[in-house]
């Protein structure tokens, strides 16, 4: 009765959603992706005309890419912005690539300095932002890292430096623009020289620094990406999830803390946190594996509190949660499936439909796709029951998230890009 219950207590919220996600893109287009997981980072499109199942004859096109790396794509108004490395000569790439053809419009280099980075991670990690006027790019290393703005067209804009890197796993996190500020999340562990975590909002047009959280080295710098909350009383908060102070919404504009939850993620943080209604979760893990996963309400006051927590075979690591109508899917590291009712945190079902998993889920018009380490692109339906579409071989190993822009889907792994869908919005 309660999956009955769910199903028809939460079919009106679909649109909500939908509305919310799109305010959020601060005028960016419905088919535009433009950080990690796309609009504010909720993983959501409303495309239309994006298959289930698919064979090699079916894509637009495949283009094997000048370095490898884990980064996803990022979309804007047709152009696809990639980043990959040559760790054998140590050169970053920026690729900007038409979405209708796939062919590489312009590249940008950038030199990369080696530094110690987990064996599963790569020197392209953080995946760029993008608006109406700018890429956004971070590349990491020991000694600095360095944060680029640079046009469609692919000139200079503006580049700052940051400390250079000191987490053991190297760096996760990618950088989100919103409005006039690119907010970037820089956490530093002990024993790192002196560095300090930083959380760091610059001016989107300058690279000027508008703010900047400095604190000592944590024990577990997080690897996550921020995401915004619109609060009527405060306007715009960003939304970071970390070890060291659990979830916190940061005062867009000035940088002060409006509420945390502090201890609700007593391990490293990697995936990100996402909007739930008036909640937001997130998980945290070690050792391979998720260890919890919390909801807690925000509020302007010590008001803000957990809701509710798992610590179950069913909480993922390191891919973030996709929040669909009134359910929570949560794919997990070992390649287990979950659906979640989202007010609650019952497990509704849970399956292992492929294998593992380290890129995250998206959901495009309730059909959700991730891609397995194994390169597979599973494809479920978003609902309370259990319904497999399909799995489609990409034939290389990927840790990336798939993007949807130009009503098509854009999926990368290790060393190539693939685009598949009519294009239809």
């Amino acid at each position: 009765m309660l999956r009955d219950n769910t199903w028809m207590r939460q079919r009106g919220y679909r649109w909500a959603v939908a509305l919310g996600c799109i305010l959020l893109v601060c005028g960016a287009r419905a088919e535009n992706w433009p950080r990690f997981r796309g609009p504010n980072g909720q993983g959501l499109s409303e495309a239309q005309g994006i298959p289930t199942k698919w064979s090699e004859q079916d894509y637009n096109w495949k283009i094997t890419l000048p370095g490898t790396g884990h980064s996803s794509p990022v979309i804007w108004d047709g152009k696809i912005f990639v980043t990959c490395a040559d760790e054998t000569s140590r050169r970053g790439f920026l690729l900007c690539l038409d979405g209708a053809s796939g062919k590489e419009l312009w590249r940008r280099e950038q030199d990369l300095a080696k530094y110690p980075i987990n064996r599963l991670n790569s020197y392209a990690s953080p995946t760029p932002a993008v608006d109406a006027d700018h890429v956004y790019v971070l590349w990491p290393a020991s000694d600095e890292t360095t944060l680029a703005a640079v046009t469609h067209g692919g000139e200079d804009v503006w580049a700052v430096k940051l400390d250079g890197v000191h987490a053991r796993h190297g760096k996760g996190s990618s950088p989100i623009v919103y409005g006039d500020y690119v907010i970037v999340s820089h956490e530093q562990e002990k024993n790192n020289e002196g560095a300090k975590s930083q959380w760091v909002a610059f001016a989107r047009k300058t690279g000027e620094v508008q703010w900047r959280m400095e604190e000592p080295p944590v024990s577990n710098a997080s690897y996550s990406t921020p995401c915004i909350r619109r609060d009527g009383a405060s306007g715009a908060e960003v939304v970071f999830a970390s070890n060291a102070h659990g979830i916190t919404g940061v005062d867009l504009k000035t940088g002060r803390i409006v509420w945390n939850v502090d201890g609700v993620l007593p391990d490293r943080v990697v995936s990100s946190p996402v909007l739930a209604g008036e909640m937001i979760l997130a998980t945290c893990g070690a050792g391979g594996r998720g260890k919890r996963f919390t909801a807690v309400r925000a509020a302007q006051s010590r008001a803000a509190a957990e809701v509710y927590h798992l610590e179950t075979r069913v909480v993922p690591y390191v891919p973030t949660s996709v929040v669909y109508e009134g359910w929570v899917f949560a794919f997990h590291d070992s390649g287990l499936v979950s659906c979640l009712a989202r007010d609650s945190g019952e497990v509704l079902w849970s399956e292992k439909p492929a294998g593992r998993f380290f890129g995250s889920p998206i959901c495009v018009s309730g059909i959700l796709y991730a891609v397995t380490v194994d390169g597979a692109v599973v494809v479920l339906r978003a609902g309370p029951a259990y319904e497999l579409l399909g799995i489609n071989p990409l034939g290389e190993t990927s840790h990336s998230t798939a993007a949807v822009g130009g009503g098509r889907l854009v999926l990368r792994t290790i060393s190539h890009v693939f685009s598949i869908g009519s294009g239809a919005q």
